[in-house]
Order: structure tokens, then C-alpha cells, then sequence
């Protein structure tokens, strides 16, 4: 039986199943708070082809919920997510380039739409977050760890690289970090993740789903379309030199002075 964040997927409540003939990725929504659960515990979350494309469509359908402030991505059972599908991983030793560049883009397609998702994206990780499965992890706006949960990008142990995530991990983490990650293979506990800069926090096991739920609630405190633009113009300015990204600086503080929540924001400022 599944414990902890999965347990609200048999709750019954607010459940929106995405794909009632094979549920890879579970969907719900409550309150303010979407959550995604990969479901294949029996294949420690693995990635395949039907799994990536049911967390994109659940990450769309998020996104076109005015009611949700932010999104949690975690894993059914004892781990996040092990990496790619050992299907998946014979599939990639016997297809053509063509092939390859295209299963290779999927991956690409999630990773980037996590970034596109207008509101937050938060991994709630407890057990292995390894390979591809370290890879969504790192690919998500903030990253919370139950105190036994592991990291790691062991791909070079079997001739692959960690391509596509190392342009995120890059952004995370200092050079020779992100160097000794993707070129040792080595797993790392949570705590050291945290030290590195690939976890925001971690939490005890034993309160960990408390934790997360309390962290996620902030949201909910704060306005939803100044978080929106924040996450926007903070990516948008990613390579931008420091007067380009002062002036889009100017553009989105225009912008969010004219909406309504600012608005509304200063009148009670001022009122109090």
C-alpha cells in the first residue's frame, strides 16, 4: 500500500485520472495545489514513453487551471523516480539516430515545459532520484527532499551522458559540482544535495508529506500573477547581459503594477 504524498490518490477526492487504461501519471487537483504522482512503483517510477507524455499532459492541464498556484511532481512507492525504463533503455540500443533524436526530444519537450508552466513546479522527492528521474527533479523550479532521499546522474557508467539536464544542473550548481556530478556518476545523499545547491530543503522522513503540504500552502499566501511574472522574467533573462535584463526588469514591473492583485495589494497597504 502506498504511503505518504500517494495517499491522497486513493482518497477519492477531487481526482481527475488521466488515462484510465494505463494510469503512468495520476492527476489531482486540491484546492490551490496540482499534483502529479508517477505511478509505477513496481518499476520505481522508470521512465518510458507513455509516462513522459501523460506528467506533460498533467503539467498542461495544470496550466490552464486559473484555481492552481502550484504543482508537486512525486513518485508512488519508495522512490522518486530510478531513471529511464529498462524497455526503454533496449529500445534506445537498437534504434536508428532519427529515432533516437526523437525519443531524445521528449525527454526535452517535459524538462522545457516545466520552465513554460506558468506557476511553480515542485519535486517532492523521497527515496532515489536517479538518471532521467534526478534529471525531472533538477528540471523543476524547487526541489524538496525527504532526509534519506538520493541523487545522482550515473549514466556515464554505461557509455550515456546527462545531455539534456546539464544545461539546468549548470544553472543550479557551481562548474566543478556540476563537472564531478555528471562525470563520476556518483550517488550523493539528500543533505549534500542540499549543501551542492540541487535541493532547496530538506526535511525528517517521519514528517516529510506535513512538510511538503505546509511549504506548498505559501503559495497560496502570496499573489498568483506576480509568482507567474516572477518565474517568467527570472528564465526569460537566462543569457541576457546585465542592462538587457534590468530592461526586462522595467517591462515586467510596468506590467505587474497594473494588475489587479498589485493593485488590490497596495489599496490594503495603504488602508492599514
Amino acid at each position: 500500500m502506498n504511503t505518504g504524498l500517494t495517499e491522497r490518490e486513493s482518497s477519492g477526492d477531487c481526482n481527475h485520472k488521466m488515462n484510465d487504461k494505463a494510469e503512468h501519471a495520476l492527476y489531482t487537483v486540491e484546492g490551490t495545489v496540482a499534483r502529479i504522482t508517477l505511478n509505477r512503483p513496481e518499476k520505481r517510477n522508470a521512465l518510458n514513453a507513455a509516462l513522459i507524455s501523460q506528467i506533460k499532459q498533467a503539467l498542461r492541464d495544470a496550466d490552464q487551471n486559473d484555481a492552481v498556484r502550484v504543482v508537486v511532481i512525486a513518485g508512488a512507492g519508495a522512490d522518486f523516480c530510478a531513471g529511464a525504463d529498462l524497455a526503454e533503455l533496449q529500445k534506445i540500443s537498437e534504434n536508428s539516430v532519427t529515432e533516437n533524436l526523437a525519443d531524445a526530444e521528449r525527454l526535452m519537450e517535459l524538462f522545457t515545459l516545466i520552465r513554460e508552466v506558468r506557476v511553480p513546479v515542485v519535486a517532492a522527492v523521497r527515496g532515489r532520484a536517479l538518471a532521467g528521474g534526478c534529471g525531472l527533479a533538477t528540471a523543476c523550479d524547487i526541489v524538496l527532499a525527504s532526509r534519506s532521499a538520493s541523487f545522482g546522474y550515473p549514466e556515464v557508467k554505461i557509455g550515456f551522458v546527462p545531455a539534456m539536464v546539464m544545461a539546468i544542473l549548470r544553472r543550479n550548481v557551481s562548474e566543478k559540482q556540476a563537472f564531478e556530478l555528471i562525470t563520476r556518476g556518483a550517488q550523493i545523499n539528500a543533505d549534500e544535495a542540499e549543501r551542492v545547491g540541487l535541493v532547496n530543503h530538506v526535511f525528517d522522513d517521519a514528517i516529510f508529506v506535513a512538510e511538503v503540504d505546509s511549504y506548498v500552502a505559501g503559495f497560496e499566501k502570496n499573489s498568483r500573477s506576480a509568482v507567474m511574472l516572477a518565474k517568467r522574467l527570472l528564465y526569460h533573462i537566462d543569457g541576457m547581459t546585465f542592462e538587457s535584463a534590468v530592461r526586462a526588469g522595467v517591462d515586467i514591473n510596468a506590467i505587474a503594477r497594473m494588475t489587479e492583485d498589485c493593485q488590490q495589494g497596495i489599496k490594503n497597504f495603504l488602508q492599514k
